[in-house]
């Protein structure tokens, strides 16, 4: 059996409150989006949502491997939208990666200092 997605909601604060979410791959060559969802939350009902969250990918000795604030301000805009897990308002961010074996983290912090609840996911992708 092979994990295709995993998520987690959460609150993100700031400085050693933003949220934190790390992911293992067993193989390497690892195709994956990360994206993490804000204010399309509010349409299930979850309230105080985060307005503008912030994404940032690093690899297992803490460096910096990408960064997204608005997925649809990427240069990865048409390879997001047509992978099919694009986030739903403009305001979330998302990377694609190819992440090697070994651990990736994903931090999420809102702009400017905001706070409130994201769901941060990870889809593997073909």
């Amino acid at each position: 059996m092979q994990l295709r997605n995993i998520s987690s909601r959460g609150f993100v604060g700031t400085n050693s409150t933003v949220m934190i979410g790390g992911f293992i791959t067993a193989v390497a060559e690892n195709r994956v989006i990360v994206r993490v969802l804000g204010p399309s939350l509010a349409q299930f009902g979850v309230t105080g949502v985060l307005i503008d969250p912030v994404l940032g990918l690093y690899d297992a000795n803490g460096n910096a491997i990408a960064s997204n604030d608005n997925w649809q301000q990427s240069s990865q805009m048409s390879e997001i939208q047509s992978s099919g897990f694009a986030p739903p308002n403009a305001a979330e961010p998302a990377i694609i990666s190819i992440r090697p074996l070994g651990n990736t983290t994903a931090i999420v912090s809102g702009k400017n200092g905001t706070t409130g609840v994201a769901l941060v996911e990870v889809h593997k992708l073909p």
